[in-house]
């Protein structure tokens, strides 16, 4: 398979060779910019993810002769196998992640070091961020804030990205869905979600009802509803099942069996406190 192959196929179906394509593209000096920078997207696939193709991409993040979009690339596809790692490490009931315990370390330090290096661009610097957010640490919190009080655009945005994965920015949060930048304002609401942000309901409310113009930003309140407000969130999910379009019906499907696993989660709460 080509690096096109790869590129219209999902990762699930690629061929067991798919790993050694990518790796040899990453590795080769002589590769194109345009190659080097598909592989390295390529590469954040869970399937083709190893000790192996984690090394390259970093060899990649730290090579200040690479092009900043393709250092860039290489950190944000670090982030999926940094999460399943933390997930393991969270769990601590053995470890199936697809990098070993010792390259999860090594990434994190690795991308600590490339972040807190001023010399490199911001492109770099915002992506390493992002990429890293996705198996939190202590440094990220300041990290974070510090892009978010910058006033700089990119930076905000990467922040409200970060708010994601990092706890303990709810009222940035609430700030940031104030803002008249889709792009920021779409973090935002996903940020809201994942960190069950309640005082987010009415703009997550007001995406779901219609007409909402822009189905990306739909999506995510959706996506966001059953953190945001589970209980009120499946009446208006439940409206949407009724779309013309497969992607939102799909969408609002999973959101409310979501919505109410944590209605069924608070119910065990509550009857917990009542046994005490």
């Amino acid at each position: 398979m080509t690096l096109r192959d790869l590129e219209n196929t999902a990762p699930w179906e690629w061929p067991q060779s798919a790993g050694k394509k990518l790796l040899d593209v990453l590795r080769d000096p002589k590769s194109s910019k345009a190659d080097r920078l598909t592989a390295a997207d390529l590469a954040g696939s869970l399937t083709v993810m190893s000790d192996s193709m984690a090394e390259a991409l970093l060899a990649i993040v730290r090579n200040g002769g690479q092009p900043d979009d393709v250092r860039a690339r290489a950190a944000i596809s670090l982030g999926p196998a940094l999460e399943s790692a933390d997930t393991e490490a969270i769990a601590d009931m053995g470890w199936d992640a697809p990098i070993s315990e010792e390259e999860f370390d090594r990434i994190r330090d690795e991308l600590r070091t490339a972040f807190e290096d001023r010399a490199v661009s911001k492109e770099v610097r915002r992506r390493v961020l992002e990429g890293s957010v996705r198996a939190p640490q202590d440094w990220h919190t300041d990290a974070v804030r510090e892009a978010y009080a910058s006033g700089d655009r990119e930076w905000m945005l990467t922040a409200a990205f970060c708010m994601r994965y990092v706890p303990g920015f709810d009222d940035e949060i609430m700030k940031l869905l104030d803002s008249k930048d889709e792009e920021i304002y779409y973090e935002a609401i996903s940020a809201a979600g994942e960190r069950e942000v309640e005082e987010a309901w009415p703009h997550v409310r007001a995406l779901l009802k219609p007409p909402t113009k822009d189905k990306h930003l739909l999506l995510a309140a959706i996506e966001a509803a059953p953190g945001v407000n589970p209980e009120e969130s499946r009446r208006l999910l439940a409206d949407l099942l009724d779309s013309d379009d497969e992607e939102i019906v799909e969408a609002a499907d999973e959101a409310i069996a979501m919505a109410e696993g944590y209605s069924e989660d608070d119910d065990d709460d509550e009857e917990d406190e009542d046994d005490e």
